[in-house]
């Protein structure tokens, strides 16, 4: 499967939402059914037709325990598919990498100050000039 074809398919918010499900691991047909119903409001069916087409392009694997059919995250198409943007990652991982350093910085920050205000109430109030002996 191509990367474009992977899109076509991942362009679903429904099918993303069912990939993060069983990114979580194996689930039932049932739960991802009860899952999706309730967040997306559409029928069991609608969703049984989400999985077929998770099943057929290989996104997703099923196999039966029981009465119940388990599905499974398949890595490969998802591998294909980040691999397909690798030629594009040059636009934006350079701000992603300068996000991610002004958030270290932001959060250094905060812990200096918090040490520093840590430190300030640690230390006794030199504006307090009452001598305990005369009380």
């Amino acid at each position: 499967m191509d990367g474009v074809h992977a899109l076509d398919i991942l362009g679903d918010p429904v099918r993303r939402r069912i990939l993060e499900l069983l990114a979580e691991g194996e689930r039932s047909a049932g739960e991802i059914g009860d899952d999706v119903q309730r967040e997306f409001g559409i029928s069991q069916p609608a969703v049984s037709q989400h999985l077929r087409v998770l099943r057929e392009s290989g996104f997703a694997t099923v196999r039966p325990e029981g009465v119940r059919r388990i599905y499974a995250i398949a890595p490969e198409p998802l591998e294909n598919a980040a691999a397909w943007f690798d030629p594009f990652r040059r636009f934006w991982q350079p701000h992603l990498d300068a996000l991610g350093t002004e958030l270290a910085r932001g959060r250094r920050q905060r812990r200096l100050a918090a040490e520093e205000e840590q430190q300030a109430d640690a230390e006794p109030d030199e504006s307090d000039t009452t001598d305990p002996q005369e009380e």
